[in-house]
This record gives structure tokens, sequence and C-alpha cells, in this order.
């Protein structure tokens, strides 16, 4: 067994980095939500709320990364990964610089220093290092690497990235959301789960 993961809003979370950005930049009040989904989708119904959004993005992934936050329960579950002999590798896409950030920041380098910061590289915990991770261009890049990596599970917020027809059918498919619109297992043929508790449960109760 080879585990892949997702990195964005799977092994980090940025809401509150996100709420905290657009009630800064005047875009939403202090009632909305702390959800990236709900805030992403009142921004962008402002005028020229796309590029709002991007700016956002720029920031949060960019010269801002350091404040966003571990998922709750992503590291008890790679423990148990390398605890049990299971590989896992981190895979995603992720381009190199945004186009709306100034400060020209290195979003790959900002991903790989707070991986580490967070301890995402203590082999004696997780059994990661560096280079277990990998960053794509784009989504069919990823899905590429999935396949090279010879990983027999996927983890994923996007359900679009399941959705792609170049994604192997043999992967089997585990989306980490809770704001699922209609039957993702049966379009699918996937898992949906909503903490990371529940995929920990899915893999390793019983065994």
């Amino acid at each position: 067994m080879i585990i892949g993961v997702d990195f964005d809003n799977t092994i980090v979370s940025y809401d509150e980095l996100i709420y905290r950005e657009a009630i800064e930049r005047g875009l939403v009040d202090g009632e909305v939500l702390k959800n990236k989904k709900i805030i992403r989708d009142a921004i962008r119904e402002l005028p020229d709320g796309e590029i709002e959004w991007q700016k956002i993005q720029a920031a949060i992934y960019g010269p801002k990364m350091d404040r966003a936050t571990v998922i709750e329960g992503v590291f008890d579950f790679l423990t148990l990964c390398k605890d049990r002999g299971i590989r896992t590798h981190i895979v995603s896409h992720k381009t190199q610089f945004a186009n709306y950030d100034t400060t020209e920041t290195d979003l790959r380098k900002e991903a790989l220093k707070w991986l580490d910061r967070a301890g995402f590289f203590d082999m004696g915990l997780t059994g990661l290092s560096a280079g277990d991770v990998y960053f794509e261009s784009t989504r069919v890049d990823k899905i590429n690497r999935i396949r090279s990596l010879g990983c027999t599970h996927f983890i994923d917020d996007l359900e679009e990235t399941f959705r792609e027809p170049s994604f192997p059918a043999d992967i089997e498919k585990i989306l980490f959301n809770s704001h699922v619109s209609g039957d993702f297992a049966a379009r699918t043929g996937g898992k949906v789960f909503v903490d990371w508790k529940d995929i920990r449960g899915y893999f390793f109760d019983g065994s």
C-alpha cells in the first residue's frame, strides 16, 4: 500500500487566515463563517471578485503561509502509516509563483518551509522527508505523479482531482471534504470523509 496525500486544505488549513485576510481587505463582514469555500464564493460575487480572491490566495500561499495551521488528526494518521510500514507521499498542484503576489514569493519553497516548521519532516514521527513532497504545475501533471509513485490510494479535498479523465481507475479515491455536492461515491466510486479521525478509522480500525 502506498498512500498519496494532497497538501492545500488537506494537510494545511487556511480557513482562519482567509477569514482574517478577507476582513482586513473589507471584502466580507465579521459575521461570515470561517470557511474557505463560503468566503471564496462570497468574494467571487463582488465586482472584480475573482481577482480579489486570487490576491488573497497569493497572500496566504506566499508571504503569509507561515500563519496557516495543521489540520487536526493528520499527524496521527501519518504516524500510524509509518508504524505500519505504509509509504506516504505528498503530491500537490501548486505553481511556483502567484499572479497577484507583488513580493514574488516562491510558493513551493514556502510550503516546504511550513512543512518543516510544523514537524512533518521528523522521520521518527511521520517517516516523511522533503524528498517525499512533489509540487506539480497542472492537475494532469499531479495525476501523472500520483501514478508514477505507484499510489494505491489518494486523499484530496478537491473532487475535481478524481473527476479528471486521466485519474487511474485502480487508485482508491478518498475525498476529504464536508461540503460535497451530490453523491460523490456514486459518481466516482470513491469514499468521502469529513475529518482525519474518520480516515484513520477507515484504514486502521480492525487491522
